[in-house]
Formats: C-alpha cells, structure tokens, sequence
C-alpha cells in the first residue's frame, strides 16, 4: 500500500512540473529531449492524426428538411444553407454503385442526373432525399424519361402479373340474345278444298296431326257437278263433225279434277262417279274440318297442310339491338327440349315494326327440321351473330380498355419497362374484343393485364407534374460580392 501511495505521489509531482514548464516557456511545452520514457504521458507522446478530407453533397434549409440547394445559397432572411457532407449520408455511401453502369457495347453510362422517387418533375444534379426519406433514382444516359410515358422495372411488372397482346383486325362476332317461338313455314301451309259441292264418301285421312305424302289419297267424293263436266266431255268428243270439246276440257281443269280422273275417262269415254282426291303436297295435318259422310260446300275448308321441314323461330329482339341485326345474318338455336343440341339458323326477315308494350321487334330465323323433332310453339333461346359478313376491325381485348365513364384509355407496351396511355375511341364490342376506332394502330402491344396499376402510376405522374407546374423552378442565387 505504500508503495502505491508513492507511485502516485512521482507522477502527480512530474504533471505538475510538465505544466509550470509550458506555462513559464511562453505556452511552450519543455524540450522533448529532456523527457524520459517514464515521465510522457501516451496523449503527448502520439502525434496529431491529419484531417479527414469531406466532401459536401449538398446544401439544405437550416429549417426546412425539404429544401435542398446543389450549390451554396441563402435563405430569404439572409442565413447561409447548411452543407451536407457525404459521412453524414450513410445511405448514399451504401447506394452509391461499386462499378459503373455499363452499356451494351462495354462502356460506361453517363449518369445524367437524380429523379424524384414519387414520379414529381423534380431533378438533382447531386444524390439527394425527399420531404419523406426517400432517396433520389439515379437516371443514365439512355435512361430519360419521354414525355408521357411511365416506366416500370422488370421486378415491378413481374410481380404485377402485366401481360400484352397485339393490336389486330378481326371480324367481330357480336352475339345478340333473344328468346324466340317456333312457328311452322308459312310459305308451306296449304288449304284442301273443292270447288264444287261434293259429299265424302270415305275419309282416309280423318286425324290431325298426320303426315301425308304428295299423291297419296286423302278421301274419297262423289260430286254431281263434277260428273255433270265429265258428261259433256265425253258428249262433244263423242259427236262427229268439227265440234269443238275444249269447252269441256276447260271446265275440267276449273274444276280441278284429279289427272287419275282424267286419263280414265280419255280411256274409257265413260264418266267416273266417284273418286279419291290425292294430297296436292307432302305434309302434316295442321287442321281437320272435313268429317267423313258430311257434304262439303265449294270452297269449303277440308284440311290444312304445313311442310315442317323447315320451321320458323320468330326471335324478340330488344329495340337498341336490332339495327345491328341484318338478313341474312346467321343464329344459334337452342330449345328448352333439347338442351344439350344447338341448331343452325338464318335471319330471312325483320318486321317492320315494334311491339308497343314489350318495345321489340320480330325477326324471322329459318331453321332446317328434317325430322320433325323442333314442334311449332316450342320456345327457344336465339344467339344472331350480328358481325357475320362485316369486315374486319382493328380492336384488342376487352380487358385492355380502361373505362372511366368520360374517356377510354389504353395503356401501349413501348418495351424496356416503358409504357405510354393512349386515349382512344371505341367501336363495336364482340367476342371478347373491342374495336378501336381511333388511338392506335394494327401491331401495337396493348397491356391486356394489370394495366390499372400502370393507369394509376401515369395519373400519379400527371398528376404531380400538374401540380408542380405552376411553381417556378428554385435557382441559386448568385454569389455575393465581397465588401472591402
């Protein structure tokens, strides 16, 4: 303990004569050369390290953190901008690249200058950070931004899912739906009657809905007018001289006398009494009204024939869809009874006018019906393909139009991460695609996914480019002269 106590006591005695030898030299230390190893202190002994040289970045507001300078200037009270050294910005020393950008040919990009990160038309000539934080982008030679484009990095677009199609020509197909009725082919229906009272003798065909074929016997009759014709005939072929029988031969065929009819009774010069009456057509039975004993009136109706193989589909079209609709334009079909088969049609004519309380008009479909299996009256649902026979439109998918009500915009893919909204006019939609009246032209690219996030960021951009407009761009201010 003692010799501690001593210890302490030399070198409490040697700091006091080192201090009364600096202050009695005139702020002098003594010579170092009368110093002993034991008696310098380590502080004294280490020689002064030299300054670290510092570079300035920039300079800011010595109260506004926003408010950055590239050169020094002064506030509008007359206060110098601060300097900001680059051993104050550690991020800048970590962002700052450890080899230059190259080129494709090898050679080094020229860094052109900073870009604000949130899209603001806002550059620096120096690294810097915004009013939040964030770090200013570097931009290169090759690098600009053109005038209302927005660019996106690969890792961005990736993420987002963006996708692009071309713009092409196209015929569209615009299905119009619409519910329908079957209706049997007017130009088919026929009506049996005679044109002389006759009595039925024996009716074949005595049920409705039956088919009958061209030819085959209907009923059978016995007409007194109709054997009265055939007398005279025979009367004025039978009698000599240069008679003429064309008078009779004429009101055989009025009365419309079966041609069976007519060759007996050139063979036999005999008149038939009574005979069957064939179907005029190949057909089904739409209405009965003759009954078997009953005498018919000349012109009565006996039964009405319709030739189904061809049905008609009577289509309600609403009223904004039908000047779309043109003859000839083809349709699907497809019956609640079958719901599994689709039928082909034809538009073969549109009504002249619209249903007052419904507001639709009637279109007439032609559908084949070889085997009877469409009924009349069925319903039906009808798809016309309102674009069959148009020419072909530039247009581009459905999903690559951003509609906001008052304009269309699509976004085009210029490539390297650039894309450009382009306003454009609209046409005609169909199949998934909509036409492009105006805007773009056939071999574009046009974002088809994701594009509301491209959308987004150019209206960010126009929007803070709008903003920022009216505000004169900040330049230093000359440097001050200096008073003698």
């Amino acid at each position: 303990m003692r010799k501690l106590l001593t210890a302490g006591i030399a070198i409490a005695a040697i700091l006091a004569a080192t201090v009364a030898g600096y202050r009695l030299g005139a702020g002098k230390w003594p010579d170092p050369h009368t110093w002993t190893a034991a008696s310098v202190p380590e502080a004294v002994a280490m020689p002064a390290a030299a300054p670290k040289k510092r570079t300035v970045l920039y300079w800011k507001h010595p109260d506004n953190d926003a408010d950055f300078a590239a050169e020094p200037k002064k506030t509008g009270d007359g206060r110098d901008y601060l300097p900001v050294y680059d051993d104050q910005e550690a991020d800048f020393a970590e962002a700052k690249p450890k080899e230059p950008l190259r080129s494709a040919t090898g050679a080094p990009k020229k860094l052109l200058y900073y870009r604000n990160p949130m899209g603001l038309p806002d550059t620096s000539p120096v690294p810097k950070k915004d009013w939040m934080g964030m770090d200013y982008i570097p931009v290169y030679e090759g690098e600009e931004d053109e005038p209302g484009t927005v660019k996106v990095s690969v890792a961005k677009l990736q993420n987002a899912g963006v996708r692009s199609e071309t713009a092409a020509m196209r015929r569209l197909v615009r299905p119009i739906r619409a519910p329908g009725v079957a209706k049997p082919d007017e130009r088919t229906l026929l009506t049996v009657a005679l044109r002389a009272d006759s009595f039925i003798e024996k009716l074949y065909v005595n049920e409705t809905g039956r088919h009958v074929k061209k030819g085959e016997p209907l009923f059978r009759i016995y007409s007194p007018d109709m054997v009265k014709v055939q007398v005279d005939y025979r009367i004025s072929t039978n009698a000599g001289g240069n008679r003429d029988d064309r008078g009779a031969l004429q009101r055989l065929e009025n009365l419309l006398i079966p041609e069976a009819v007519m060759s007996e009774l050139r063979r036999t010069r005999q008149p038939v009494i009574s005979f069957d009456w064939p179907s005029p057509v190949s057909g089904v039975v739409m209405q009965k009204k003759a009954i078997e004993g009953m005498m018919m009136k000349a012109g009565d109706e006996m039964l009405r024939l319709a030739d189904l193989t061809s049905i008609w589909i009577i289509a309600d079209v609403p009223e904004q869809d039908i000047a779309q609709v043109r003859v000839g334009a083809t349709a699907k079909v497809s019956f609640r009874a079958f719901p599994n088969e689709v039928f082909n049609g034809r538009v073969t004519f549109i009504l002249h006018e619209l249903e007052m309380v419904t507001r639709t008009a009637k279109v007439r479909i032609e559908v084949a019906n070889p085997d009877h299996r469409i009924k009349h009256e069925m319903f039906a649902d009808v798809a016309i393909n309102a674009g069959d026979g148009e020419a072909e439109r530039l247009s581009v998918p459905v999903s690559a139009l951003i509609d906001s009500g008052n304009r269309q915009v699509v976004i085009v893919d210029r490539g390297k991460g650039r894309f450009e909204p382009r306003a454009v006019k609209v046409g005609v939609r169909g199949d998934g695609f909509i036409e492009i009246a105006e805007g773009i032209k056939a071999g574009e690219n046009v974002v088809v996914a994701a594009n509301f996030l491209i959308d987004a960021e150019s209206n960010l951009k126009a929007a803070l480019s709008t903003f920022t407009a009216d505000q004169p761009p900040v330049s230093a201010p000359a440097p001050a002269e200096k008073q003698p």
